[in-house]
C-alpha cells in the first residue's frame, strides 16, 4: 500500500479495535518504551526489534521516543506487513518472517547486536513447544545487559486468581468505555475489501490461518527465557492478566 495516508487510517483503526481487548494498551506502549529508553540511554544509535510487529503500531511510537534508533520489525501477516510498511517505511524496516520458523533471524540481516527487542500480544501465537526455542534464538541476538519486553496476557496458573484478574480486566474496560469499538472480525472483513490491499489479502489466504492462542503464566515464560539464558526475569507493569515482562540478557 503506498499512500501513507490511508495505510495509516487503517493502522489507527486497528489500535481503537484492540482497545476492546486491552482498555490500558496506550499505557502499555509506554510503558515498554520508557523500558527500552533505560536499556538503550548510553547506546547512540540502539538497535531494537518488534517481533510480530502487526501493522507497525508498537515501531511507530518506539520511533518517535527514541528518534535515533534503527527499529526492525518481523511479522508473517502480508496484510499487516503492508499496513506498516505503507505507513511507516521512513521510521522501521519491516521484515516477512515467521517466528514459528528457525530461520526467521537470518532474514533480518542484522549487522549488529540488538540492544532490545519487543513484543506486544503477539508471543501467545507462538506454540509452547516452539516458544522457548524463539526465546533462544532472542537471546542469541542480543547483546549483553539487552533486554525482551514482552507486552502479553499472562495467565495465572491459579484458577480463582486468574478468574479474578480476568474480571479486574472487564471493569477496567467497562470504565474506560471501550467496549463499543470495532472488534477484530469487523475489522478484519473491512480491510480485506479495500482494493488497495487485495494482492496481500490474497497472500494471507494462501498461507492459511495462525493456529491458536497459547495461554501461559508468567512463572512458565520465566522458566523458558531463563532456559535461553536470560539472567533476569520480572513483571514491570500488570493490569489484570495483561503483563509487562522484562527478560535481561
Amino acid at each position: 500500500m503506498g499512500d501513507v495516508s490511508r495505510a495509516r487510517a487503517w493502522v489507527e483503526r486497528w489500535d481503537r479495535q484492540q482497545e476492546n481487548y486491552i482498555a490500558d494498551r496506550e499505557e502499555r506502549f509506554t510503558v515498554v518504551a520508557d523500558v527500552v529508553a533505560e536499556v538503550t540511554a548510553n547506546s547512540p544509535d540502539p538497535l531494537i526489534l518488534d517481533l510480530g510487529c502487526g501493522p507497525g503500531s508498537m515501531a511507530a511510537r518506539l520511533a518517535a521516543r527514541l528518534p535515533k534508533a534503527a527499529i526492525v520489525g518481523v511479522d508473517q501477516d502480508p496484510v499487516l506487513l503492508a499496513l506498516a510498511r505503507g505507513g511507516y517505511h521512513d521510521l522501521a524496516r519491516f521484515v516477512d518472517a515467521d517466528l514459528a520458523s528457525p530461520g526467521w533471524p537470518a532474514a533480518l540481516e542484522l549487522t549488529g547486536p540488538v540492544d532490545a527487542a519487543v513484543s506486544t500480544t503477539a508471543l501467545h501465537w507462538i506454540p509452547e513447544e516452539r516458544l522457548g526455542a524463539v526465546y533462544e534464538e532472542v537471546a542469541a541476538l542480543l547483546r549483553p545487559g539487552g533486554v525482551l519486553v514482552n507486552a502479553d496476557n499472562l495467565y495465572d496458573e491459579q484458577p480463582a486468581v486468574a478468574g479474578l484478574a480476568a474480571a479486574v480486566l472487564e471493569a477496567r474496560a467497562a470504565r474506560a468505555g471501550v467496549g463499543g469499538h470495532e472488534d477484530w472480525a469487523t475489522w478484519w472483513r473491512a480491510v480485506s475489501a479495500d482494493p488497495a490491499l487485495a494482492g496481500a489479502v490474497a497472500e494471507r489466504g494462501r498461507r492459511g490461518a495462525r493456529g491458536g492462542i497459547t495461554e501461559l503464566s508468567v512463572r512458565r515464560h520465566a522458566e523458558l527465557l531463563r532456559a535461553a539464558g536470560f539472567a533476569e526475569v520480572g513483571t514491570v507493569w500488570q493490569s489484570g492478566n495483561d503483563v509487562v515482562l522484562v527478560a535481561v540478557r
